[in-house]
């Protein structure tokens, strides 16, 4: 049996949230937005290659488009690791699709965990704790184990999934089976969920034996992985837009939750970059900025020759990347998708997406 993890990046997003330093070929998952010099996608591969004991057990789930990219950005990851889509089909088709290339070459009890390429974590030595507690219980039991992130505010931008039932412990750690999946919950409910203890932030980390997960797959949705096996890449054009949350983690009765405390963001938008690298001064600022009467500033250039002059302004975003610059409330950072929309409906601005 293959006991050690299999891990698997998806870096098959585009950041759109993060625009216009995220671009249609350099996405999120390719810049650095830590201070590190390392992108979110090799900081990524790092600690999941530590993780597996070999980087050559480290997979990739992305777009086509943007294969050349992650290569050159991982070039100590294994060719026939690269799964590259011919296009995005949400999580539950690349899940899929990963779970059964990994099934092929190690077995179906071969541990295998899904890993987004945007996440900051802060304690290593804690999320590897974790990891191994949910490889445990993977092993031990029928299950999809998903981490938890214990709340530190009460977010309206990500999931929740509500504890159930204590299964015991595995690597020290408190297991439960998991209650429900909710999706993004307005400031009064999630304040209330938040009251109850019971409530942890959806990680969007999977951990689980391959057979376990394909044979949930084929009970919850056969309309994804039927045409996967048999008809393998080629089956893409004819697949349903579905999350795994969507597809199975909803659905499934093997969902188990580990509460987890390790230092976690989901570096969704530029309000990411406050929360990272806020300190005692006024405004962030990751430019040459001349400011009068601006407080609260997230300010963005990724030309050193760059200055950015700013008067009177309070909580806001300002970035200017080349040739295109950016301002926003930072209230109002999650309407860049819609106005990318009117970029991509107009052929004489679509050089700039």
């Amino acid at each position: 049996m293959e006991k050690s993890l299999i891990p698997v990046i998806l870096a098959g997003g585009k950041g759109e949230r993060f625009w216009p330093l995220s671009r249609k070929h350099r996405p999120k998952q390719f810049l650095s937005l830590d201070g590190t010099g390392k992108s979110l996608l090799q900081a990524t591969a790092q600690r999941l290659s530590e993780l597996a004991g070999s980087p050559e057990k480290l997979w990739v789930v992305t777009s086509a488009m943007l294969a050349e990219g992650v290569q050159e950005q991982l070039p100590q990851l294994c060719s026939q690791n690269l799964l590259a889509e011919p296009e995005g089909r949400d999580t539950a088709p690349a899940v899929a699709w990963a779970t059964l290339e990994i099934a092929r070459k190690y077995g179906e009890d071969a541990v295998v965990g899904f890993f987004p390429a945007d996440h900051w974590i802060a304690d290593q030595a804690a999320f590897q704790k974790i990891i191994n507690a949910a490889a445990e219980l993977a092993l031990a039991k029928d299950s999809i184990v998903t981490l938890g992130i214990t709340p530190s505010y009460p977010s309206t931008g990500y999931g929740y999934i509500e504890q159930g039932q204590n299964i015991g412990t595995f690597g020290e750690l408190p297991v439960y089976s998991v209650g429900r999946f909710t999706e993004k919950p307005n400031r009064e409910t999630a304040e209330e969920f938040l009251a109850t203890g019971r409530f942890s932030w959806n990680s969007g980390i999977f951990i689980f034996r391959a057979g376990v997960v394909l044979d949930e797959l084929r009970t919850y949705a056969p309309e994804i992985i039927n045409p996967l096996e048999e008809q393998g890449i080629a089956a893409y054009a004819q697949l349903q837009k579905k999350s795994i949350d969507y597809a199975l983690m909803e659905k499934t009765h093997l969902a188990y939750v580990l509460p987890a405390s390790f230092g976690w963001d989901d570096l969704g938008d530029w309000n990411a970059l406050e929360r990272l690298q806020q300190g005692e001064h006024a405004n962030v600022e990751l430019a040459k900025h001349v400011g009068r009467d601006t407080t609260g500033a997230i300010i963005y250039a990724s030309d050193d020759d760059e200055v950015i002059v700013t008067i009177g302004l309070e909580d806001v975003v300002v970035v200017r990347d080349h040739n295109a610059t950016l301002i926003v409330k930072k209230d109002r950072t999650q309407e860049i998708k819609q106005i990318l929309q009117h970029l991509k409906a107009d052929p004489k601005l679509q050089s700039y997406l």
